[in-house]
């Protein structure tokens, strides 16, 4: 199948395939989420359950902790050296697929910070005697027990450790503690189940991500797994079948057939998280985001996103919480906000509210 759409539309079809929707629909599950997204990013903890809240309209903060209380979802590595959400029964073959190249990526960082392959499993060892039987540890416990081992967690050694442990499946992280999660070990908290062979999972890979983030185009996915170019076509010929190709500007965009049939019309306001998979999960951010704005999402280029306000399916300004008591949310829109826009914020505002249990929300003036 295939056919040609406007930027309007495509954009329609992404915050449907994204959940991002205000059509009345029935409301998914965190699983059901996750599920759909194969993987959101998450190294931002809290800005990451509401990221889960929002596409499941009407839950709340304590429900997502809930999922992560009960291992419906898990946080871990397994793409880009990032934080992301999964579920349970994924993250064993995402993390076959690119742990090789990401564990070779970091090698020379390691090298500068002392980390070589011995110190690496001899933090293996720690943990697999720390953890085993059910063990948690908060992070700062997890470091001080490799300290008390004589392995040296300053400079960011520690960070590293623990990444290391989770990308080549040791550790992840497992139910809430405190504000954060606690570690777990890998094999206890998500038993292994079978698991796809190589071309099985390339296809999994490449039609989960259209799925939930359609349309597309194959060097988003390129981007947004970090697979060399060739597994990526490998994956896109295996999915090809359950695909819908469309045409916007003379550029391919690829959805998932079974979602592109059923697709609502979305519109309005929402209020996404910093990191979000709706601005971050294409190379090609051009669709959703003006370049000129793009400095206003990352200052600076430097790779930290701020929440932002999307309008009709583009970004129209960022927002953040209140200082004072309230904790809701503040506009700071990229242009001034009509008084109907200024409606829509706060509606869109009392979404959040409702899910932190916060009140209030305001807007700011736009930029001069």
């Amino acid at each position: 199948m295939s056919g040609t759409v406007g930027r309007n539309r495509l954009l329609q079809l992404r915050l449907g395939a994204q959940l991002i929707r205000n059509d009345g629909g029935a409301r998914p599950s965190v699983r059901d989420v996750v599920e759909r997204l194969l993987a959101m990013q998450a190294q931002d903890f809290n800005q990451a359950l509401w990221a889960v809240g929002l596409r499941s309209p009407g839950s709340t903060r304590d429900e997502v902790l809930a999922a992560l209380q009960r291992g419906d979802i898990v946080r871990s590595w397994p793409m880009r050296g990032t934080l992301h959400f999964v579920l349970p029964a994924d993250l064993r073959w995402l993390l076959r697929l690119t742990t090789d190249r990401l564990v070779a990526g970091a090698a020379a960082r390691h090298r500068e910070l002392g980390l070589d392959r011995a110190t690496l499993e001899r933090a293996r060892g720690v943990a697999l005697t720390v953890l085993a039987g059910g063990g948690q540890l908060g992070r700062n416990e997890f470091l001080s027990a490799l300290n008390a081992a004589g392995i040296d967690t300053t400079s960011q050694r520690g960070y590293h450790l623990i990444w290391y442990l989770a990308q080549t499946g040791t550790l992840c992280w497992g139910p809430p503690a405190g504000s954060q999660q606690a570690l777990v070990l890998l094999d206890e908290w998500v038993p292994s189940g079978t698991q796809p062979d190589r071309e099985e999972a390339l296809g999994r890979f490449v039609l989960g991500y259209f799925t939930g983030h359609g349309p597309a185009t194959l060097r988003d996915f390129v981007w947004w797994s970090k697979l060399t170019v060739a597994d990526a076509k490998a994956g896109l010929a295996l999915a090809r079948s359950h695909l819908t190709e469309l045409i916007c500007n003379d550029i391919t965009y690829w959805v998932a057939t079974a979602r592109f049939e059923d697709l609502p019309r979305t519109s309005g306001m929402v209020l996404l998280p910093a990191f979000d998979e709706y601005v971050i999960g294409y190379q090609d951010r051009s669709p959703v985001l003006a370049p000129k704005d793009a400095q206003l999402i990352v200052p600076g280029g430097n790779g930290v996103f701020r929440p932002t306000v999307v309008t009709n399916g583009r970004v129209a300004g960022t927002w953040h919480r209140s200082a004072d008591r309230s904790g809701g949310p503040v506009a700071n829109p990229f242009e001034s906000m009509t008084a109907r826009d200024e409606r829509a914020f706060l509606e869109a505002g009392r979404s959040y509210e409702r899910f932190i249990g916060a009140r209030k929300s305001r807007c700011q003036p736009g930029p001069e």
